[in-house]
């Protein structure tokens, strides 16, 4: 039983611990400054037939907190797989400080992982599962006594250092994880799906852990996630992954208002989309005419568009609802379109109410509001006719 329990131990660190020193000399100064902590250069990872990952390119800064977000299946897992060493690109670069790592195995490379199932060693207290790795990398006992106190205050664990993992909480588990991971000061720290397992409060306080632990270290994080949330919570930017391609890389505002293309509208957050043709354009503005909506009045994107065929978007919290509509005159009548309907559908999620107006045309257009009131008498109800009410500069215009 021991010994089956020491090849575990060997090949869990195998599989995480790192080596204190990369085995070439780094590039000097004038080029590091110059460059981003890690470069992905056109990887491409295929499983049989299937690029999991095809042609990612990709800077990630020093010090930032960076996020992969996606569906199931579109290639997240496998490219932070490339990035541990645990996966192989069968083309493509992997650089970090400059240094091709694709080809180094994962326990020499200057990069941790903590797993989405923790991986801690049940027969180990909490301070033995956050000494592991150092006592592997041959450090002096004083100053892993000195590290794993550090690791301690910086995940909040003091007073439960002789527990074992079953005696733990799901919650103190994952800092157990966390610490065991930062105990060796990796260049990158890999987390895969680390708050899946948490429940909803759990997540959402672990979550600003996660981010007071990195932003006091200043080290870099990639967390592989599909929470749309946790990743617009934790992030600095994010990259969003389709059939194993980036679609987008930008800051969670920038994604949120500014997607790049419809399919990142539609996978982030809830909008509305009316499909339309691009009519006219005047001071600034766009009148797009729509098949459900009518003629809507666009804010001009920074982007020029160059096809007729497009898609309005809006997100829902964009729209106003009322029962009357906007006051405005001839003057300024044409910096709000208007729309009217009748209440389909009423949604009470404590801050904010959701409401699907159907509009004349059949369509449903969705709204948000938020619950400012404590008992709101003029909530709209069931089959009450309104008037929905947004400006063009709450408008996307998205190709087709």
């Amino acid at each position: 039983m021991a010994e089956e329990l020491a090849e575990t131990d060997d090949k869990a660190e195998e599989q995480g611990a790192l080596a204190a020193e990369p085995a070439r000399p780094e590039p000097p100064l004038p080029a590091l400054l110059a460059m981003p902590l890690l470069r992905i250069e056109g990887v491409v990872k295929k499983f049989g037939g299937v690029r999991a990952v095809d042609g990612a390119l990709l800077d990630i800064n020093a010090g930032e907190f960076f996020a992969l977000l996606g569906p199931s299946g579109c290639g997240k897992t496998t490219l932070l797989r490339m990035l541990a060493g645990f996966e192989t690109p069968d083309e493509g670069r992997i650089l970090l400080n400059g240094r091709d790592i694709a080809q180094v195995l994962p326990h020499e490379r200057p990069v941790n992982m903590m797993f989405q199932n923790y991986a801690l060693f049940p027969h180990l207290s909490v301070r033995d599962n956050i000494a592991f790795g150092l006592k592997r990398a041959g450090m002096p006992r004083a100053e892993i006594k000195a590290r794993v106190a550090e690791m301690v205050e910086l995940v909040k664990l003091k007073g439960l250092e002789k527990r074992k993992p079953d005696q733990l909480s799901g919650g103190q588990r994952q800092r157990v994880a966390l610490a065991r991971s930062l105990a060796r000061r990796p260049q990158l720290l890999l987390l895969d799906e680390p708050l899946a397992a948490l429940d909803k409060k759990l997540r959402e306080s672990t979550q600003v852990e996660l981010m007071e632990v990195q932003r006091r270290l200043g080290m870099t994080f990639i967390i592989v996630t599909h929470d749309q949330e946790e990743a617009m919570t934790v992030a600095d930017r994010i990259g969003v992954m389709n059939a194993g391609r980036l679609e987008q890389v930008a800051s969670p505002r920038e994604l949120y208002e500014a997607p790049g293309s419809r399919w990142i509208a539609e996978f982030v957050g809830d909008i509305n989309l009316f499909e339309g043709n691009m009519q006219s354009r005047e001071l600034n503005r766009l009148t797009i005419a729509t098949r459900d909506a009518g003629a809507l009045a666009v804010a001009e994107p920074r982007n020029p568009v160059g096809k007729t065929d497009v898609a309005v978007a809006i997100r829902p919290e964009k729209v106003k609802l009322s029962r009357r509509g906007p006051v405005v005159d001839a003057i300024n009548a044409h910096a709000v379109n208007r729309l009217e309907g009748v209440v389909a559908d009423v949604g009470y999620l404590g801050g904010t109410t959701t409401y699907k107006v159907k509009l004349a045309s059949g369509a449903m257009l969705r709204c948000s509001m938020a619950n400012t009131t404590r008992l709101d008498v003029d909530a709209y109800g069931l089959g009450q006719h309104v008037v929905a009410w947004f400006t063009p500069d709450d408008c996307v215009v998205l190709e087709q």
